[in-house]
């Protein structure tokens, strides 16, 4: 599985990369605090959204502490998806929060 830290993410969003980030926690969750830009797409709900990704376009899955966005990017990349989990998820992010 492909992995990305927080601070390299945060590094390319510096940069003005066009970042292709998911969010797979609750919309409860993402409401307490997410990185901006990001789509939510709970991972209960992640394989009926497959119809909605590109196989194409390279995604960085987030979650709380990367446990779910692990399981959403293996799920992805076995589903054919270019997908990378952000290791450490928000607990580790430092960047800003919308």
């Amino acid at each position: 599985m492909k992995e990305i830290s927080t601070t390299d993410v945060l590094a390319k969003i510096n940069a003005g990369e066009a970042l292709h980030l998911i969010d797979v926690r609750t919309p409860e969750e993402v409401a307490e605090g997410h990185i901006d830009g990001i789509d939510n797409i709970p991972l209960h709900l992640l394989e009926a959204k497959l119809p909605d990704l590109n196989k194409k376009t390279p995604y960085i899955l987030v979650c709380r502490s990367s446990a779910r966005s692990g399981q959403a990017t293996q799920f992805l990349t076995d589903m054919g998806y270019d997908a990378t989990n952000m290791v450490g998820g928000m607990l580790a992010w430092a960047g800003p929060v919308k």
